[in-house]
């Protein structure tokens, strides 16, 4: 049985502590070695080579923020952000995700008599694959590719809804795509992203300052409109009708109309579009975790839509596009520099 070794980054020693006690549960784990700050976990890294780490957004002396930069340039490992659920923390732990760290945990979710076991077990579960990949996102350059396509070209679209689900890993491969649709873009775009509670509206807020197109968090009754990027909310499950004037709104409620371990989850969003949109839908399943996605892309490819997979080089995790593909469902595969350029082409 292979173990990985854990470096756990807190300002807190309660905390330290605590965190080893959940990841001592599992018998794959080991503490490696524990950091106080930044510049701590920055020398341990480089001395003892973790397989993972885990860390505090908020630290004295050396931030989340300046040790991810550092330890993404130099030293590149697996960095999972843990989160107090505050507005300052939450705006943190989203910038240390676009910079590299593979996911994020808000903390009272794991520690303390708020704690679950089905959420504890998520997260090691969820760091047990993330180990297991090994795999960083360190090279923003690496995810450049072609120019926007011209105006002239998307004004031939043959869709008329764009689709684009995603977990671990996701918020960074998302600010290499969404920032490069022009603002004439004659499609309407739906981000889902599993993602804790709290943390979706900041996320839109931020890519709505780097996009050509509006971002903003879905809420009930929206309607669905062309010139807006729309993230699902965390916590809640999103789907698509149509109204009695045949204009297509959102749903945003709380229960599942199937059963499923996601809020928001990619099947449930895609069951309601692929209906309504048939043929003039594009899916595109990003890096990810688990099997969200595979029955709804089953219900995209009856209803004749095009479906998009990233490939295994360039994912985090290749859990949800590895499913779709191997199920036969997926019309193209290619790694993230190329996403976009596919997203493009078949609009």
């Amino acid at each position: 049985m292979k173990q990985y070794g854990v470096l756990v980054v807190d300002d807190s020693s309660f905390m330290r502590r605590c965190i080893s006690l959940i990841l001592e549960k599992d018998p794959q784990f080991f503490i490696i070695g524990i950091a106080r700050n930044g510049i701590d976990a920055i020398e341990k890294i480089q001395r003892l080579r973790p397989d993972l780490v885990t860390m505090d957004v908020e630290m004295p002396e050396m931030d989340g923020i300046s040790a991810l930069k550092e330890i993404m340039a130099s030293y590149p490992v697996p960095v999972v952000m843990l989160s107090n659920h505050t507005e300052e923390g939450t705006k943190i732990a989203l910038e240390a995700l676009e910079l590299g760290a593979v996911d994020l945990f808000v903390k009272n979710t794991i520690i303390g008599e708020d704690a679950k076991e089905v959420a504890i077990n998520d997260f090691l579960g969820k760091l047990k694959v993330i180990a297991t990949s090994g795999k960083v996102q360190t090279n923003k350059e690496d995810l450049e590719t072609k120019k926007v396509v011209t105006s002239e070209v998307l004004t031939k679209t043959i869709r008329e809804l764009l689709i684009i689900g995603c977990s671990t890993g996701g918020p960074s491969a998302l600010q290499s795509i969404l920032p490069r649709f022009p603002a004439n873009l004659p499609v309407p775009i739906i981000v889902i992203q599993h993602m804790p509670p709290g943390f979706t509206r900041p996320l839109a807020e931020r890519f709505d300052t780097i996009c050509n197109l509006h971002v903003k968090e879905i809420e009930d009754g929206d309607f669905l409109e062309v010139g807006n990027i729309y993230v699902a909310p965390a916590g809640f499950q999103t789907s698509l009708e149509k109204n009695k004037e045949n204009k297509i709104i959102f749903k945003v409620e709380d229960k599942s109309p199937i059963e499923t371990l996601y809020k928001p989850s990619i099947n449930v969003t895609l069951n309601s579009a692929a209906p309504i949109f048939k043929e003039k839908l594009l899916s595109v399943i990003l890096t990810g975790m688990g099997n969200d996605g595979l029955i709804g892309c089953g219900n995209v490819r009856e209803n004749k839509g095009y479906i998009i997979v990233e490939a295994e080089e360039s994912c985090i995790v290749y859990g949800m596009p590895k499913v779709v593909f191997e199920a036969g469902l997926a019309d193209k595969q290619v790694t993230l520099p190329y996403i976009f350029e596919q997203i493009m082409l078949h609009l």
